[in-house]
């Protein structure tokens, strides 16, 4: 096997065993050191995460969507690495900062801080309250801190009635098209109030998780199509219109390892079978046969797919990839599951490492170049994504070189 180190390995030189250490290597010294050495707010709390790919801060404000990540990733490198301390004295930071400032007068997490906690953008998207609950539920997994879970209670308790009706749903930066009923609230709500409702033990909050997945397989998808649109009509109706007509295939995948875990706690082998057959089908529809990688957004009649830069590659659409596959693969041992991981890892490794200044960047144009953050006003850049995937994959390896 070459040096464990270089990103360019190809899968296929290495076992599941080579693959763990490989992946061990990527998260602790390609990865995070990134982060801990360029955007710890020692002073004040918290990550900054208006960031060049080179560790440049270009703002000290906080975007609390990312601190909400950042509170899960750091929690859970504590859960499931030997409950390393740095970990965890990061986590403590985001976790104050979170629950000192984070949220307005009727509990809603506004969307943007200044480094001191002032708030500098109000709240605007209900995507900030998930993610915040996702980091706190991971804290108090870490710590025991009821006020932590205390908060995550209650903001799921004012986020889930507002689920119901899309109409006025704030999900800055992806505001919904009007007339329409998006994915991505209900896809991002029922994993964390997964989570939440194993944690808490509250049978209310798991039963709520089950219902947004059963809102997206029986509204959203039409599994003799293999097809997950992202914008339905109100209730799943579809029409020809180009939103309707769009689908993102690193979204479908994301969404299906989530219901994976949601169905497994709930027995349900008929949705486990179909999660499976939407992974495969969205790599099939999505994959760029010219250049390699996933097409950020796709059209079922060739048109134009509504969503920002649909040609681009992106980082979190691999990332989301590798743990859905070696999942799928321990699921059902099939062997189209190893190919597309090696086809997605060989993709990945090649052109979204930053071999300069560690990190992967965010955005390829088409043929593999990087270019600029593309959607306006929110330039961030956080460690969720791909860390998340490293720690979900390295169990899921260990699992795997075990058997």
């Amino acid at each position: 096997m070459t040096n464990k180190s270089d990103p360019r390995v190809t899968s296929e030189q290495m076992t599941f065993a080579q693959l763990h250490e490989f992946y061990i290597d990527q998260l602790f010294n390609q990865i995070m050191p990134f982060w801990m050495n360029h955007c710890i707010d020692v002073e004040y709390g918290g990550i900054n995460n208006i960031v060049a790919d080179d560790g440049t801060v270009l703002s000290t404000d906080k975007m609390m969507w990312s601190q909400g990540r950042a509170l899960w990733t750091f929690s859970a490198l504590y859960n499931y690495f030997e409950h390393d301390q740095k970990w965890l004295d990061v986590a403590d930071g985001i976790a104050r900062l979170l629950i000192r400032y984070g949220r307005d007068e009727k509990g809603a997490w506004v969307f943007k801080l200044h480094q001191d906690g002032r708030v500098a953008e109000p709240y605007k998207s209900i995507y900030v309250d998930g993610f915040v609950i996702y980091g706190l539920t991971e804290y108090a997994r870490a710590t025991g801190n009821q006020e932590a879970l205390d908060i995550a209670i209650d903001s799921y308790q004012r986020t889930s009635p507002l689920l119901l009706d899309h109409a006025n749903l704030p999900t800055q930066p992806h505001p919904i098209p009007d007339g329409f009923q998006a994915h991505g609230p209900i896809m991002l709500f029922s994993s964390i109030y997964h989570d939440l409702g194993l944690l808490a033990d509250n049978q209310a909050i798991l039963d709520r998780a089950l219902e947004l997945a059963e809102t997206v397989m029986t509204q959203h998808v039409r599994i003799e199509e293999g097809i997950l649109h992202e914008f339905v009509r109100p209730g799943g109706g579809l029409d020809d219109t180009d939103q309707c007509q769009t689908f993102i295939p690193g979204h479908t995948i994301e969404s299906m390892w989530f219901f994976e875990r949601v169905y497994q706690h709930h027995g349900r082998q008929d949705r486990i079978a179909q999660t499976m057959k939407l992974i495969k089908s969205s790599l099939e529809k999505g994959w760029d046969e010219q250049y390699g990688g996933l097409f950020l957004a796709c059209h079922t009649a060739g048109g134009t797919p509504q969503w920002h830069q649909p040609d681009a590659k992106s980082w979190w659409t691999a990332s989301e990839s590798f743990y859905a596959l070696l999942r799928a693969f321990e699921v059902t041992g099939e062997p189209w599951c190893l190919d597309w991981y090696g086809r997605m890892h060989d993709y990945a490794f090649s052109v979204f490492p930053n071999r300069e200044h560690g990190e992967w960047f965010q955005t390829l144009e088409r043929q593999g170049n990087p270019v600029p953050n593309v959607i306006k006003g929110f330039n961030v850049k956080d460690p969720f994504h791909l860390p998340r995937a490293l720690i979900y994959s390295i169990p899921t390896l260990s699992r795997l070189a075990a058997e």
